[in-house]
């Protein structure tokens, strides 16, 4: 069976861009995920027929390892420049159905795209997160035998983020897997490491789960960027520095959506072989 695809990115975060009736079995994602034997992605978006009427299309995201998640802020900005082309067109208002209700996109005057992402949820149940005390502006847990801090948010998937002085020397590498999987993430999670620079911007790395570290994570800057606004270091509007490049986030507060600008570039057309 022949899969025709677009390879899209949004600052280095990539993705393959399928559509169809049913998503290929998680073995084949991981196959086409390979970055020596296959394509080679962070996530697959797959892309089937709108099932309402005020919707432009229907996604579904996969993991890099075949597993299935909620949300992804750089690959909806990519979905929406896919179905744009390379339309000018900055009027039109995507409307974009998934699993866990609709996105809203819309192209920028200077080329990127906007996302309206979800609410931000505080509430341990929803990311999930095992809190027995339940909500706190932050958590603390132990991992081989290390306490670490964070703060949790649920951006429609599960963030976990950590300040820290800087992220060049940030513990990544250890900890993210760690915490990924840590017993208190029953979904697993993402883990954000934040460096505040000042009111207006952040510097940022992300292990995303089931993936690793990644260029960049859309739902990852939206997370960092609400868990500085609630302990009262950024403003309503921030500039996220990340490895791939900078996105920018908007949030008025809680009980807002997220709104997050960045590039969303189509790379190459291709076909193969599944």
């Amino acid at each position: 069976m022949q899969l025709k695809f677009t390879k899209m990115h949004g600052l280095g975060n990539d993705f393959l861009v399928a559509r169809g009736a049913e998503p290929p079995a998680a073995e084949v994602i991981r196959a086409l995920a390979d970055r020596h034997t296959g394509v080679g992605f962070d996530q697959l978006l797959w892309l089937s027929e709108p099932i309402s009427a005020e919707t432009d299309v229907y996604y579904r995201i996969y993991n890099a390892d075949g597993g299935e998640v909620e949300q992804c802020g750089n690959g909806v900005r990519c979905i929406a420049r896919y179905l744009a082309g390379e339309s000018p067109d900055t009027d039109r208002l995507w409307r974009l159905g998934f699993p866990g209700g609709v996105v809203n996109a819309q192209l920028q005057p200077d080329g990127d795209v906007a996302a309206e992402m979800a609410v931000p949820s505080f509430e341990p149940d929803d990311l999930p997160l095992i809190a027995p005390a339940g909500r706190a502006s932050t958590y603390r847990v132990s991992a081989s035998g290390e306490a670490v801090e964070f703060a949790a948010v649920s951006m429609g998937n599960p963030h976990a983020i950590l300040r820290v002085d800087n992220i060049d020397t940030a513990p990544v590498e250890r900890l993210g897997p760690l915490l990924e999987s840590h017993e208190c993430f029953p979904n697993r999670a993402n883990i954000g490491f934040m460096q505040v620079t000042g009111p207006a911007h952040i510097r940022l790395r992300v292990f995303e789960r089931g993936v690793g570290e990644t260029r960049a994570c859309g739902t990852g800057a939206c997370a960092a960027v609400v868990a500085g606004r609630q302990a009262g270091l950024l403003d309503q509007e921030v500039t996220v520095s990340l490895p791939g490049g900078e996105l920018r986030v908007r949030w008025p507060g809680e009980g807002a959506p997220v709104w997050l600008i960045g590039e969303a570039v189509r790379a190459f057309d291709g076909v193969v072989a599944i």
